[in-house]
């Protein structure tokens, strides 16, 4: 059967999508401002404050608060609102936070350095969503997936080169230059969004509904979608399986492998480097392969990564279990925005984003607050083990999705 104009869409195609272009070279922009931002403050407030850990975690809470506390109201409002309007106004409003930052630094009061991270953090749930519908509105079906899969590469790659560039330009020209170079990321990242097509024009006979009324319309919306639901179910068990361990990797150092805790490094090391060659990986597969499918693979991969790690008592297995775990991540990260893309109308984007997304990072938190006291009463060992089960119960969710693929290529080649 010969391929359709759609079936023969590939990376070339992608490059030449305006939004998709113009939407990587604003995260470029952005990540060198995010990064520049997390690892000057941090270094800037452990100085300041002699490792105060008090003050150390406020700068976490900054960064990961605004997730629950706005990540539903700002998607609601990125329904409401022109995406390239609110993306744009967003960006600048993070550079006018860091210069206001910049001058009271300059004037003496360190202690406002949070507030840029509280402000940028808290405009990015207006911001991502908003990019999302972008995608929904002007990138074609066939190349949502490979798009999201150039997407998620770019931020793997950030976690390798991000400490890097952020501990460089912080130790090398400062705490004011780095907040300098925050301000100037993200002013030329809102240069670069008017180059994306105008926003369409609101519909005129669209009924006047209230914000409330608005959020209860996105629940149900979520609620009454099976893809949607059992993605917030997957979501649920990957956050709690993903808290459960994030906090405990030096254990694994210390305890299984016997060696100085400066080793951790070459886990996160291991780590983005898989994440960046699965990216590209993905980025080759994304066409042929249902995004939940994709999530399924990625999910498994992880769980057999937790299994490895947990049972490991060389540095190199562990290192290999690590990589295998990120290798297989941008299949996680790309499933789940292609599948929120495939399975939710633009209407409802910023929505669905702001239900899933604290959904995950809830479940996620509550194992972090969990893993200290666990890791006092049961072995690591059973610690990654558990976390592996939950990514199965995870995958079990997807199992309905799962069983829909055959017949839906069956449809999609007739």
């Amino acid at each position: 059967m010969e391929a359709t104009p759609q079936q023969r869409l590939g990376l070339g195609d992608l490059f030449k999508n305006r939004v998709i272009k113009t939407i990587l070279i604003s995260v470029l922009f952005l990540q060198i401002g995010i990064w520049v931002r997390n690892y000057s403050i941090l270094l800037y407030v452990i100085e300041k404050t002699n490792e105060d850990p008090v003050a150390v975690s406020l700068i976490s809470v900054a960064e990961f608060a605004p997730i629950f506390l706005f990540s539903f109201i700002g998607g609601t409002f990125a329904d409401r609102w022109r995406p390239k309007r609110t993306m744009i106004w967003c960006d600048f409003l993070s550079a006018i936070s860091v210069f206001v930052v910049l001058i009271t630094l300059f004037l003496g009061s360190w202690q406002v350095i949070f507030f840029a991270t509280l402000v940028s953090s808290i405009l990015s749930q207006f911001s991502q969503p908003s990019g999302m519908k972008l995608f929904k509105l002007h990138v074609p079906a066939e190349l949502v997936q490979m798009g999201m899969s150039i997407y998620q590469t770019m931020f793997a790659l950030f976690m390798i080169l991000g400490p890097i560039l952020g501990t460089f330009v912080y130790q090398r020209f400062g705490i004011m230059a780095s907040v300098g170079v925050m301000g100037v990321a993200f002013l030329c990242s809102a240069a670069v969004l008017f180059m994306l097509p105008k926003d369409p024009e609101p519909a005129k006979e669209k009924p006047q509904t209230s914000l409330m009324e608005e959020m209860k319309q996105g629940f149900r919306y979520v609620l009454n979608s099976r893809p949607l639901s059992l993605l917030g179910a997957c979501f649920a068990a990957a956050g709690l399986a993903i808290g459960l361990t994030q906090p405990l990797g030096v254990f694994l150092i210390t305890e299984r492998l016997g060696l100085p805790k400066e080793n951790l490094q070459w886990l996160m090391a291991a780590f983005g480097v898989g994440m960046i060659l699965g990216g590209g990986i993905t980025v080759a597969i994304a066409k042929k392969v249902q995004p939940q499918m994709l999530l399924a693979i990625g999910m498994a991969a992880s769980a057999i990564g937790f299994i490895g790690m947990g049972f490991s008592t060389y540095l190199w297995f562990t290192l290999a279990a690590q990589f295998f775990a990120g290798l297989f991540m941008p299949c996680i990260h790309i499933g789940i925005n292609t599948m929120i893309l495939q399975n939710t109308e633009e209407a409802f984007i910023g929505r669905v984003n702001g239900i899933l997304n604290p959904l995950f990072m809830g479940a996620m938190v509550i194992t972090m607050s969990a893993a200290g006291w666990l890791k006092t009463h049961f072995s690591i060992v059973y610690i990654y083990q558990g976390s592996a089960i939950m990514l199965a119960i995870g995958i079990l969710t997807l199992l309905p999705l799962l069983k829909k693929v055959p017949v839906q290529q069956v449809l999609k080649e007739e």
